[in-house]
């Protein structure tokens, strides 16, 4: 305790941990207070804990990875693949609350769809038609950032039609072989985001983590940015963790699964 010197005892704080360390399914959690930000007060635990994986996942895909403008009065046009997921159900609301782009989403289903206008993407497309010709019957030539996160080897050839020229692809999921040659003739580039990146490997800049989950809870409680808690599962025990599990590698799921207590 005598080495914290960004908390006190008692505070209320939310995080997404390390994964060289033991994870949310245990009872008591040792972390890096520089990875630690103080919990939304408006928020429940449920509903905190449902924020800072996906949103220093997507903040730092936005701002760190794709470098998408925060100050200029044209920031182009964001294409989020997978909008409807936990990432991707942030990564909206981040864009919005933070810079002008063009919000674009994806998604394949009635429900998934209304779900990221209601985070407040400009429109949305299904990632499962489509895409490029989507995009020419909304009036875009070509898109600056594409965040991909999930299916970037299915929707790569896609995408590379979609890049504007000098455009930037980011992904956080694990795709099969991608040619990346393909991007040279419009000297794009493709970008990884891996948020556990600065905590396993112990980088000097660590602490960008609690800045920005600082910043996450100030948009909270502005009304910014809500939780992208969509169903809270019950208590964590082997039953409820399958369940959750199962849900979630289904592909179905929006926003983010939470499981709380013991």
């Amino acid at each position: 305790v005598a080495e914290v010197s960004l908390f006190a005892v008692g505070q209320a704080v939310y995080y997404a941990g390390s994964i060289a360390r033991p994870g949310a399914n245990s009872a008591l959690h040792c972390v890096d207070e520089r990875i630690v930000g103080h919990k939304p007060p408006s928020l429940s635990f449920a509903e905190a804990a449902a924020l800072p994986l996906t949103a220093i996942t997507a903040y730092e895909m936005l701002f760190d990875r794709l470098a998408l403008p925060r100050d200029s009065a044209e920031a182009g046009v964001l294409l989020i693949i997978g909008g409807a997921g936990g990432v991707g159900s942030i990564a909206i609301q981040l864009a919005r609350a933070l810079t002008n782009a063009r919000v674009i989403a994806t998604a394949s289903r009635t429900e998934t769809h209304e779900w990221c206008l209601t985070l407040g993407a400009h429109e949305v497309i299904n990632h499962n038609a489509d895409m490029p010709a989507q995009l020419k019957a909304l009036g875009v030539a070509g898109v600056e950032r594409i965040f991909v996160t999930t299916g970037t080897d299915t929707h790569w050839a896609a995408m590379v039609r979609m890049l504007a020229p000098q455009g930037r692809i980011g992904a956080i999921d694990d795709p099969g072989p991608v040619d990346i040659r393909e991007l040279k003739p419009k000297s794009a580039s493709l970008h990884w985001e891996a948020m556990f990146a600065r905590s396993g490997f112990g980088t000097p800049d660590m602490i960008e983590q609690h800045h920005l989950l600082e910043q996450v809870a100030t948009l909270v409680e502005s009304g910014a940015i809500r939780t992208t808690l969509a169903e809270n599962f019950g208590r964590i025990d082997a039953a409820n963790l399958t369940r959750a599990h199962a849900a979630i590698e289904s592909g179905r799921t929006r926003g983010k699964i939470v499981l709380e207590g013991f």
